[in-house]
């Protein structure tokens, strides 16, 4: 009997030592087993080891390759800096006057007596003034959340971990769509849940697949971003929605819709619009305002909210008070209005900058969106192309931080188009376009 995790051992020794470079392509299992003298169930399990150690990626029809990138953790290039010149996995918009629009509204909360208020712990629930406020926030042409379901958190991260935590027992499953945000995949490890990747296609998430999933073995919730999904951009169809929608009410399956990016979107209606005792949305201002002085949202179905709530607090979730009195007077006055507004502007001048700059490659976006899917041109790989523009200065997102299934690593980047400045992010645009078409011929990539 051989133990798969000691052969794992001795194949990172090996790319510890340099003897197996990065790039380089492992043998395929069974001629690995055959060679080694071991069962292919033993390969199959020591290489699963090696994806799970961060030390190589397998893709599906080529092999499992030595990782050319080191390992991060899951979805630190979304919400810290790089360290690049130019940084296209960070992806926080702003816009010029930002700060001194909210200076403006922050200054009465300086004062001794309303400081005084403002810095004692906040509820779950928050105040009648911020329910109301986020109420008008997030109502869309067809929805209109009761502010008495609105619950509040430090962000929408945490939003997230509430809502799955409230619904999702450890060891429990979730359905995500196949390619999602990696910060959830981190969440779901810290609460000792197993994601199960659902198939989508060029309209969303696909409802034969919740169901086909849902009978193999139960879910417990789905995770879903309808709206300017993460890192691919497609929104998801009116019908489609409704699909969605009679899908998990048939199931009876509760569902965490994230709208973070949805304020590009003007008039898109979220999923719990078709199905309000099901659905839980989260949102936000990091994206809204800023990351630094940020509430998350969480609007929940009337019968949970007790529940979401209690998770919110044992979680250690909930807003700070002088972050949701500054949230509720940016949302009153108009401040977050007149922010979204420049954002939509921002975005749709940056989208046709991505344009021109990679006119002719195979980028998958969408005009409102503040990020684009790039799949790459063979014979780049997502790891080598990944290292190649870190040694040119530019941060981007490999594509398999996204895939649920680690079994399945697409060659494509996501590239995030808010950070950058304008005149960086159109000067590293063009540098990636000649990088992509030069091909890799001074990768590392194995013959």
């Amino acid at each position: 009997m051989h133990d798969y995790r000691r052969i794992a051992d001795r194949i990172a020794a090996d790319i510890s030592a340099g003897r197996l470079r990065p790039g380089e392509r492992l043998p395929p299992q069974r001629k690995f087993a055959r060679r080694h003298g071991i069962a292919a169930s033993t390969a199959e399990r020591a290489y699963g080891e090696l994806v799970r150690r961060g030390l190589v990626v397998g893709e599906v029809g080529r092999g499992t390759f030595v990782r050319t990138t080191p390992p991060v953790r899951p979805g630190r290039g979304l919400i810290e800096d790089a360290g690049a010149a130019v940084n296209l996995e960070l992806n926080y918009p702003s816009v010029e006057g930002q700060s001194e629009l909210l200076a403006a509204t922050l200054a009465p909360l300086l004062r001794p007596d309303v400081l005084a208020e403002a810095l004692r712990p906040a509820a779950a629930d928050g105040t009648p003034a911020a329910r109301e406020a986020t109420a008008a926030l997030l109502t869309t042409p067809g929805w209109r959340p009761g502010p008495d379901r609105i619950l509040f958190t430090g962000n929408a991260r945490q939003s997230v971990a509430a809502a799955l935590a409230s619904l999702v027992r450890p060891g429990g499953r979730v359905g995500v769509e196949e390619l999602t945000y990696p910060v959830v995949v981190e969440i779901a490890a810290r609460l000792g849940i197993t994601l199960v990747p659902l198939a989508t296609d060029e309209d969303g998430l696909r409802p034969d697949a919740v169901v086909a999933a849902h009978r193999t073995a139960p879910l417990s919730a789905l995770y879903v971003q309808p709206t300017l999904h993460n890192p691919t951009s497609v929104t998801t169809s009116p019908e489609r929605r409704h699909q969605l929608a009679d899908a998990v009410s048939d199931l009876d399956l509760p569902v965490v819709e994230d709208r973070i990016w949805s304020f590009l979107a003007e008039t898109d209606d979220p999923l719990a619009a078709h199905a309000p005792g099901l659905v839980h949305v989260v949102d936000g201002l990091s994206k809204r305002v800023a990351p630094g002085l940020t509430v998350g949202f969480l609007v929940v179905p009337p019968s949970r909210v007790q529940a979401v709530a209690d998770a919110v607090r044992s979680g250690g979730w909930g807003a700070g008070r002088f972050a949701l009195e500054a949230a509720t007077g940016w949302m009153t006055d108009g401040t977050v209005a007149r922010l979204v507004r420049a954002k939509r502007a921002d975005a749709a001048h940056r989208q046709r900058v991505l344009a021109r700059c990679l006119a002719g490659f195979a980028v998958r976006s969408d005009p409102r969106a503040y990020y684009a899917w790039w799949q790459l041109p063979a014979p780049w790989r997502s790891e080598t192309f990944t290292a190649a523009a870190a040694a040119l200065g530019i941060a981007v997102s490999p594509g398999p931080s996204f895939a649920v299934d680690p079994g399945r690593t697409p060659d494509a980047v996501r590239l995030g188009l808010a950070s950058a400045p304008p005149a960086d992010l159109e000067r590293a645009l063009r540098t990636l376009a000649e990088l992509a078409s030069r091909g890799a011929g001074q990768s590392s990539r194995p013959s």
